[in-house]
């Protein structure tokens, strides 16, 4: 007797871009009034990855964040994160997608002042109906140094701390990719090295992809490469960044 068994499903492997943007586009207004923000941008970015924005004053980087993490609809083209096209969800589709997967930490803490810690980091999860994994909560605020402020509340913070708290929140829903906008621009010097040592660290020990728009090449050189941007267009890339090269290289790009 002949038997058959039923074929195993097959395996899914991991998505080979974290973000890929394909040909993206992005303009306001119509006719002569018509900017063109973003401009045939394609790209795509390893998951793991820690990747710098960079451009002068006008160059798209605001609006790149905006369509990469789903703020904002591309006019043209397609944005991915991981093997969702997130750029061909419904508004509100697309605003369930940005809460459930993806990270955001901004110059600003966005903090709520009558929360602890622990109730800041987790506020996402309670937005939407989640409970937390406490295992998953001790060890985001164990890795960004934490764990043993969880009940104190913003006003007895440090920027530094704040930030920290930022980015622990942006951790909490293991997100596909985390978006930082100038994340160390309130910070001194000493403290936003701390903070960009912290996502560095996100990246090498969690896994986490990052992806930071800064205009300062210090910043800049934390990642493991830079992208540029020049009116709205992709003009370069450098990998394994320092300081000194990102600061010439923008010169040059402010004179393109």
């Amino acid at each position: 007797m002949t038997s058959f068994t039923s074929p195993l499903p097959p395996v899914q492997s991991p998505p080979q871009s974290a973000v890929r943007l394909a040909d993206v586009s992005r303009t306001y207004g119509s006719g002569r009034t018509q900017v063109t923000a973003l401009d045939a941008v394609s790209l795509s970015l390893a998951p793991g990855s820690f990747t710098a924005i960079m451009g002068p004053s006008g160059s798209g980087k605001s609006t790149f964040l905006h369509c990469a993490a789903g703020l904002d609809r591309p006019t043209r083209g397609s944005v991915w994160l991981g093997d969702t096209e997130i750029s061909a969800l419904k508004p509100k589709a697309r605003t369930l997608f940005r809460r459930d997967h993806i990270g955001f930490v901004f110059q600003a803490y966005n903090l709520m002042a009558a929360l602890t810690v622990e109730q800041n980091v987790t506020l996402p999860l309670l937005l939407a109906g989640r409970r937390a994994d406490r295992a998953h909560l001790d060890h985001v605020l164990d890795a960004v140094g934490l764990a043993d402020k969880r009940g104190r509340r913003p006003a007895e913070m440090s920027g530094g701390q704040q930030q920290r708290v930022a980015i622990a929140r942006a951790l909490i829903t293991r997100p596909h990719a985390v978006f930082a906008d100038e994340p160390t621009g309130a910070l001194d010097s000493r403290t936003g090295r701390q903070v960009l040592d912290l996502l560095r660290h996100t990246t090498t020990d969690l896994g986490q992809t990052i992806v930071m728009v800064t205009h300062d090449p210090v910043a800049a050189a934390h990642a493991d490469r830079v992208l540029f941007l020049a009116d709205g267009r992709l003009v370069g890339r450098m990998d394994s960044p320092s300081a000194a090269a990102v600061a010439d290289h923008m010169t040059h790009l402010g004179e393109w």
